[in-house]
């Protein structure tokens, strides 16, 4: 879907913005999404009809936005959101792709997850409560993870009167400690996503503020900068050999370009072989391409006859990534088993599988003070973290903060095959590790 939906490198077609919201509990983020579907006119008529007939029951007469977006029964009537809801919604301008994540302490991995392909993060921050402990770990998540683009969303303004002091103390307490985070482009919207104030149509209520809507700002914020466009980068997928009598010779590599632009003609590099030759041809579903960009999804075909297979990586040469048995990364653990440097992990890389080893947990990260904890335990259920690690064959990367598809990985537990953690490549890569490490077989 993504090579339809993107802008390319010389000019816009049709883009796709993925967005997150974050928030505390009831900082309205079920609501919000609501009032975006339904003033951006993008519910459908029989869900509006349920709406209706619903508001007698839900919403106290009135129909009540967040039940477009609160998916199960049971969590609505507890008035409880848990996992992570996907709705897809279009204007003239955009097509958007949002994940409304839970705002519990305990549903970090939720945001990891929800969040892990954004180009920005919305965080909901309720007027009367200001900026809270929640509010800085969602915003340090969200900076972890590279989303290029914050939106602070200062929502319930009808609750503080649309005064405008409450939100500039708010919009000065976020900036003060938004200056320790590697994000740079932050926005600040007063809102009311209850009444509908400065989420799709300007409020007469806030004359003081002058900045875009909500809906206006998702619209317009330049994301083409956001992929990496200068490192080649093209994982293998599929080998495809037809074999057909109309194609008797043909051999493809079939993939998402993760990074750069290929054209036909280029020499590219085949990693970890470190062969080299040069595009023949680029194939999409519709036909024939002289050029592709990321996201794209397209089939390669090489001049020369190189062994290439499953979990390969076609780059450009001048550029070409770390290939490294021993990296740092960062960690967002997501089992209920702590971190167990005596467990076996199969580590997910791109189309790349490998077994890896966690060879020495450097610090934990305290979420609430965001300081580094060297001493502390191991790593627990939603606790992130800096660690050593080791795996059988060479990985194929960059650092996170180069390239979010190379740089980051899933761990899944051998024996049990549930993913345990995903990881952020810190580049450069760290020296091998020290001799007092524990070694166990893999």
């Amino acid at each position: 879907m993504d090579h339809h939906d993107t802008t390319s490198p010389t000019g816009p077609r049709t883009e796709l913005l993925r967005f997150t919201t974050a928030g505390s509990v009831d900082d309205g983020k079920s609501t919000l999404i609501g009032r975006l579907l339904h003033d951006s006119k993008s519910i459908l008529e029989d869900q509006m009809e349920a709406l209706q007939r619903s508001a007698d029951l839900t919403g106290g007469g009135e129909v009540n936005l967040a039940n477009l977006t609160d998916g199960l029964r049971a969590e609505r009537e507890q008035s409880i959101t848990i996992d992570v809801a996907y709705r897809y919604f279009a204007t003239p301008r955009r097509k958007f792709i949002v994940a409304d994540t839970p705002g519990h302490v305990q549903y970090t991995r939720n945001m990891v997850t929800g969040a892990s392909t954004a180009n920005l993060a919305v965080i909901l921050i309720d007027a009367r409560k200001g900026v809270i402990e929640q509010t800085r770990r969602h915003a340090y998540l969200a900076a972890l993870l590279g989303i290029p683009h914050l939106l602070v969303c200062v929502n319930k303004m009808d609750l503080v009167d649309f005064e405008e002091d409450v939100f500039r103390k708010i919009e000065t307490d976020f900036s003060d400690f938004a200056t320790r985070l590697s994000t740079r482009d932050i926005t600040f919207i007063p809102a009311s996503a209850l009444k509908g104030d400065n989420i799709v149509t300007r409020s007469a209520r806030m004359p003081w503020y002058d900045g875009p809507t909500l809906l206006n700002h998702l619209e317009e914020v330049y994301i083409a900068n956001d992929r990496n466009l200068v490192d080649g980068r093209f994982p293998v997928q599929y080998v495809i050999r037809p074999r057909t009598a109309e194609h008797p010779d043909f051999r493809g590599f079939a993939g998402q370009i993760a990074g750069g632009v290929f054209r036909v003609g280029d020499p590219v590099l085949a990693l970890p072989s470190g062969r080299t030759s040069r595009i023949k041809s680029i194939h999409t579903l519709d036909g024939a391409l002289d050029v592709a960009y990321a996201p794209m999804s397209v089939t390669l075909q090489l001049e020369d006859e190189i062994d290439i297979s499953r979990g390969d990586m076609i780059v450009a040469p001048d550029n070409p990534p770390h290939v490294e048995s021993a990296f740092d990364a960062m960690l967002c653990w997501m089992d209920q088993q702590p971190l167990d440097p005596r467990r076996k992990y199969i580590l997910q890389h791109n189309t790349h599988t490998v077994r890896a080893m966690i060879r020495h947990q450097h610090y934990r990260v305290d979420i609430q003070a965001l300081t580094h904890e060297p001493e502390a335990g191991p790593l627990a259920l939603n606790e992130i973290g800096r660690v050593t690690l080791r795996t059988t064959a060479p990985l194929i990367f960059d650092g996170y903060a180069r390239n979010r598809h190379t740089g980051s990985f899933v761990l899944v537990d051998e024996v049990s095959h549930q993913t345990v953690a995903a990881g952020m490549i810190e580049a450069p890569p760290v020296e091998p590790p020290k001799p007092e490490f524990v070694e166990y077989a893999i």
